[in-house]
């Protein structure tokens, strides 16, 4: 269930004013869960701190109550391209609003103060820095704000996962408008963090309203490392056409990830933060825009997009913390539409990661609790990654909330595409003896060239190949024995030195298992084709495909026209709905979900249009179909 923490608080859910707002401006005929209750505890004046994934609808949440009560609320944000788009959005839906960064030109910033004290907007989206310059908190104490939203609240803990120390300042709000009420939102947050919002902020008996963690429409797999490019690139061809993002760990393999998926004839391009911000904006337009379809990308990239309709989100190494996972996952599907999560995992990751938080602790010269923090966080996210257990229920129960269903039906466990490899303890016998037989000297490369029986010139000068372990597993890939290494590794029946040049060392468990006195387990991806979720299934249901993808075109070209993100002009839900209702007239598209008035006013005679002339041309298609069959 979701979670309200309440003091006789007000769901608006019923409420008439906040319905009428809602179904005028979005299209909406319904509040999704918590949003009444966090617009509720707006309009009373109440603090809160609403958590809901993202694509739970946050930002609804405070667009709304400045809308019903009058005045101006601020929101404050760490991402400048993120409010662009928000603007975008809101002034498609004929809302009135604006942003404050360093991107805005000292002009357009003069008209948007002048804007403000006539009291023309409704919200003001402005950046922490912006919001801490001379005299800014002067001039927003001139146009009485009733509220202050603080967006990706969990920046301001030291234990979440994207600290920012400039957040840290955000409590002089409560001093300096001690009668507006303050609300933090944010998409991760575990109790411990959530406690911490609460103190920085200074919140006074905030309604505290947790949604639920999981993402139904999300299929999450697991997939062991064999071959990073190959298996990216078979997974984006499920997705030959749609928005997805690759995460890398460096900027190098952002890059060298593109070239080989532009290689492939993906449309695809890389982002990092050592670029130029030109070229960085480039891209992210690009994307948005839907003339680039993938983009390579280190963690960077993501947190400022707020594309609804991103189908697949690959992490080709494994993230940093379950907190980065469940964030970064979640930029797929936001529309509430079926999306794939894949992790590529491998311990070796897990070694990297651990080598680079060490350097980063003694570069930085970071207090020994941030160190131990990230410690552990990495320590949970190989946990996720390792653990043969439904995914939904093991990310459900990391942000502390139970998960009932014995079967998700979204993830590679629960699919039954992880299968275990036969004599799975006689081959980790075979690998855990040639550590031995090499003299616990060599890492994980030669080990698997000596077990598949490889001539290399390191083998030919050790004169590895005649030892008895020599070619035992021959008729199977290299990848896949190291693969298998790994998850020994993972299963602490072998350990790896530290360093640069890590060698592969036996332990007590690995005696153990030599002993049969502690079983191995190995997996390895089942073969065959992969069963749609429940959720693909069911919001493809009365869906005319081609229709949809017309639309889509129709979509892509007004949005270039516009210079604003596709999702901008219509999320594909409402592009589904449509292609399923298939309108004739205005009336009818009218009752769509996700047509708002100014909407259908901008775009409701050219899509009656479009469609008439599809189920025309279906028509004579069908016609001509009937005259050829054989009477």
């Amino acid at each position: 269930m979701d979670t309200v923490q309440q003091f006789d608080l007000p769901d608006s859910s019923g409420d008439g004013r906040v319905l009428d707002v809602v179904r005028r401006c979005w299209g909406f005929d319904r509040l999704r869960p918590l949003q009444g209750e966090a617009i509720g505890a707006a309009l009373a004046g109440r603090d809160s701190l609403v958590v809901l994934p993202t694509g739970g609808g946050k930002s609804l949440c405070y667009q709304v109550p400045p809308l019903v009560s009058g005045g101006t609320d601020v929101v404050v944000s760490p991402l400048i391209s993120l409010m662009k788009d928000q603007v975008d959005g809101l002034t498609g839906v004929g809302y009135a609003a604006a942003a404050l960064h360093g991107n805005v030109s000292e002009g357009h910033r003069r008209d948007i103060e002048r804007e403000l004290a006539d009291g023309e907007h409704r919200l003001l989206f402005v950046a922490p820095e912006r919001l801490f310059q001379a005299g800014f908190l002067d001039q927003l104490s001139r146009i009485d704000v009733r509220r202050f939203v603080i967006d990706e609240a969990h920046c301001i803990s030291h234990w979440g996962h994207d600290f920012r120390p400039e957040y840290r300042k955000l409590a002089v709000l409560r001093k300096r408008f001690p009668r507006a009420s303050v609300h933090a939102f944010t998409a991760t947050a575990t109790a411990r963090v959530r406690d911490d919002i609460v103190e920085q902020l200074r919140l006074r008996e905030p309604a505290v309203l947790v949604g639920r963690f999981d993402r139904p429409n999300l299929v999450y797999r697991v997939i062991h490392l064999v071959d990073r490019r190959q298996q990216t690139l078979e997974v984006l061809r499920r997705h030959r056409g749609e928005a997805a993002i690759v995460y890398c760990l460096s900027r190098k393999d952002t890059e060298s990830m593109a070239r080989f998926l532009q290689d492939a004839g993906l449309r695809a391009a890389h982002y990092h933060a050592g670029m130029e911000r030109a070229e960085r904006r480039s891209t992210q337009d690009a994307f948005a825009q839907e003339r680039l379809d993938v983009v390579a990308a280190t963690v960077a990239f993501g947190m400022g997009i707020d594309r609804s309709n991103v189908r697949c989100v690959l992490h080709s190494c494994m993230p940093q913390s379950v907190e980065h996972y469940q964030q970064e996952t979640g930029r797929a599907g936001r529309d509430g539409l079926e999306a794939e999560c894949v992790l590529l995992y491998s311990a070796a990751d897990m070694i990297r990661w651990e080598s680079l938080i060490r350097k980063s602790a003694e570069r930085a010269k970071e207090p020994e609790e941030v160190v131990a923090a990230r410690q552990h966080h990495l320590r949970q996210m190989q946990r996720y990654a390792s653990m043969i257990t439904c995914r939904h229920k093991l990310l459900s129960e990391h942000f502390g909330q139970a998960y009932e269903s014995a079967d998700c039906g979204a993830c590679d466990v629960c699919l039954g595409e992880v299968e275990g490899v036969d004599e799975a303890t006689v081959i980790a016998k075979k690998i855990l003896s040639c550590v031995f037989r090499v003299g616990q000297r060599f890492g994980v490369g030669h080990v698997a060239d000596v077990l598949l029986g490889a001539d290399t010139e390191m083998i030919r000068r050790c004169r590895h190949q005649g030892l008895s372990t020599y070619g035992l597993l021959k008729d199977h890939g290299k990848r896949e024995v190291q693969s298998w290494i790994y998850q020994l590794l993972d299963q602490d029946a072998l350990s790896r030195t530290e360093g640069d040049r890590p060698v592969l060392r036996l332990n007590d468990r690995s005696w153990a298992v030599m002993r049969d006195e502690a079983p191995i387990r190995l997996l390895r991806p089942k073969k065959g084709a992969r069963r749609p979720s429940r959720h693909e299934e069911q919001s493809w249901e009365g869906v005319d495909g081609d229709l949809f993808e017309r639309l889509r075109v129709w979509r892509r070209a007004v949005a270039g026209e516009r210079g604003v993100p596709a999702f901008v002009i219509f999320p594909d839900t409402t592009l589904r709905a449509l292609a399923a209702a298939r309108p004739t007239d205005l009336d009818a598209l009218g009752e769509v979900y996700g047509i708002g008035e100014k909407k259908l006013m901008d775009f409701g005679e050219v899509l009656i249009k479009l469609i008439g002339e599809y189920l025309g041309e279906r028509e004579a298609t069908d016609d001509m179909a009937a005259d050829l069959e054989p009477r």
